[in-house]
């Protein structure tokens, strides 16, 4: 047997000398998942004593975190605007910075009580089904490539409870036709194919390269994205595009050459372009 306050101490150091930032936060999380409690549990019975199983299995996983897999691989779960999304490695791990397109829906639909919107690549579906949960009359569709990623965003919205307002295709976007949308939302890969490997090292190991090669221009998915948005929008439809901090120019490019009015390109928390708003303009 083992204290809890033992164990934490212990993880935290070993983590802390690998420098990683957060490694009191990732040790207490680690910590909860293994002995399937909260963290909040962790912080306030630190003279809890765990078993010699709990306690392997936390050895284990912070041996992982050591060796620089994510956490949110570690406990298949990662937080992204107010809700919890179930994880694993076959899909990309939601960025805080990705919330700024959910809002930017919300702001230029707050008087639209019912839209129907498609969501290109949706990996573990948090944006789309943020969505749903915010606009409780909002409709659904999305697509992705990767036979996991379905599995992944049926799971999560079974879990939200936003199921029956969503449907899945496992699709090439070349190939997808169905339908005509309000409002295409879309976190495409964008990484040139070259700078793949200039990537902090946790996400160019463990990440899905699917979800992150954008070719060798970086915007190969980001043209394919425009295309066939430009088909499948509504005219006055709302295209909500992510993209890299040095992508903007060549985007603005594509989109006027699909149809698409620049409205506004949207800046991170740290001041990089991130998103870019456009508006269908001709059939």
């Amino acid at each position: 047997m083992m204290k809890l306050e033992v164990a934490l101490k212990e993880a935290y150091k070993k983590l802390s000398n690998k420098k990683i930032k957060t490694a009191l936060i990732d040790s207490e999380l680690l910590l909860a998942n293994s002995i399937k409690k909260s963290r909040e549990f962790i912080i306030l019975n630190l003279d809890y004593d765990i078993s010699t199983r709990e306690y392997n299995n936390f050895q284990e996983m912070v041996s992982q975190r050591f060796n620089g897999k994510p956490i949110a691989y570690l406990i298949n779960k990662k937080f992204f605007w107010k809700y919890d999304f179930f994880i694993n490695d076959k899909v990309l791990i939601p960025r805080p910075d990705t919330e700024i397109i959910i809002e930017q829906v919300l702001k230029i639909y707050n008087k639209k009580n019912k839209i129907n919107f498609l969501d290109i690549g949706f990996g573990s579906g948090c944006i789309l089904l943020s969505i749903l949960k915010e606009k409780k009359n909002f409709i659904a569709t999305g697509v992705d490539i990767s036979n996991e990623a379905l599995k992944v965003c049926k799971i999560n919205a079974y879990k939200l409870g936003v199921k029956n307002r969503v449907k899945l295709f496992k699709s090439d976007i070349d190939k997808f036709s169905q339908g005509k949308y309000d409002l295409i939302i879309s976190n495409p890969p964008y990484i040139k194919n070259l700078d793949l490997r200039y990537l902090e090292r946790n996400v160019v190991n463990y990440e899905p390269k699917l979800a992150l090669d954008g070719g060798l221009d970086g915007i190969s998915e980001i043209r394919k994205t425009i295309k066939k948005s430009s088909e499948l929008i509504k005219k006055g439809g709302k295209l909500i595009l992510e993209i890299a901090y040095n992508q903007k120019k060549e985007v603005k490019e594509l989109l006027r050459k699909n149809s698409f009015y620049i409205n506004s390109v949207v800046k991170d928390l740290a001041n990089n372009d991130r998103c870019i708003i456009s508006t269908k303009i001709e059939e």
